[in-house]
């Protein structure tokens, strides 16, 4: 009888335990991949060279991709849930690669393995080139323990470009993501001939006073901009909405509009 109790308090405690495990699981903060294995079932292909990474904040996700052999980029945003035994659900609802974008929403389970400065993750099947393949990335984790104003995810609702005279209106849909003291962004770009390419970017941000923050580029579609460290002044209106200006190196600037994304404005779109 007490062998039977023990071993009950036993099951009891590994099960609270396992419980606790997998509630502790968080995602946010930023990662950047160290290298992305593709497997078709007899042959691992790993890819090391990739510039990628990834933004999780509370409810959200965002990747940006930078690969340098072909400087093709690629982007997605999304949000997700955190289920039992590690298993993250993304719900991406707008993703854009070179010269094509997609609104088409794609859910993705992900099964994640947690370290303190590291994480795995693995898609069992997932569609690439119309061939099902198991994708696994490893990432581990940047930034630094940093609140900001600007956390979260956000979609450019207007931006121009103005030079002296001339302003000219952008034609493009963006979205940018900031976290641990990182921002991304990520445009689809349709010119005048009406050809569409990607443009993404990556970096470090620090504020400098309420109304400013200087972004440090350490990747980007745009080679120029590599490096560069830019000052950004920043206008909040409210917690959901801000602009920002940047002054660029040719003499012109950039007028940005943003609105926060959030669960409700999603469910709102696909209600439409």
């Amino acid at each position: 009888m007490k062998n039977l109790i023990f071993w009950c308090i036993m099951i009891s405690i590994i099960s609270c335990h396992n419980s606790n495990t997998s509630a502790k699981l968080k995602m946010e903060g930023a990662y950047l991949m160290e290298y992305q294995t593709v497997s078709d079932g007899t042959k691992d292909t790993k890819y090391t060279d990739l510039a990628q990474l990834k933004i999780y904040t509370d409810s959200f996700m965002m990747y940006t991709q930078v690969n340098p052999i072909d400087s093709i980029s690629a982007f997605g945003v999304g949000s997700y849930t955190v289920g039992d035994s590690g298993l993250v659900k993304e719900h991406d609802f707008y993703s854009s690669r070179d010269t094509a974008f997609s609104t088409n929403p794609t859910d993705f389970n992900l099964y994640v393995t947690m370290s303190p400065d590291s994480y795995k993750q693995v898609i069992p099947k997932i569609m690439i080139n119309s061939q099902y393949f198991k994708l696994t990335e490893e990432y581990h984790k940047v930034g630094i323990d940093q609140k900001s104003d600007l956390d979260g995810l956000w979609k450019e609702t207007k931006s121009v470009t103005v030079k002296g005279n001339d302003t000219t209106k952008n034609n493009r849909t963006q979205y940018k993501a900031f976290g641990s003291g990182y921002f991304m962004y990520g445009q689809t770009v349709k010119d005048q001939s009406g050809q569409i390419s990607t443009g993404v970017g990556f970096g470090t941000f620090t504020p400098q006073g309420q109304d400013q923050i200087k972004e440090l580029d350490l990747n980007s579609t745009y080679p120029i901009v590599v490096g560069q460290t830019f000052m950004v002044d920043i206008k909040m209106d409210g917690s959901d909405h801000y602009s920002q200006i940047v002054h660029n190196a040719d003499s012109s600037i950039s007028l940005e509009f943003y609105e926060r994304v959030s669960g409700a404005r999603i469910h709102a779109a696909y209600c439409r």
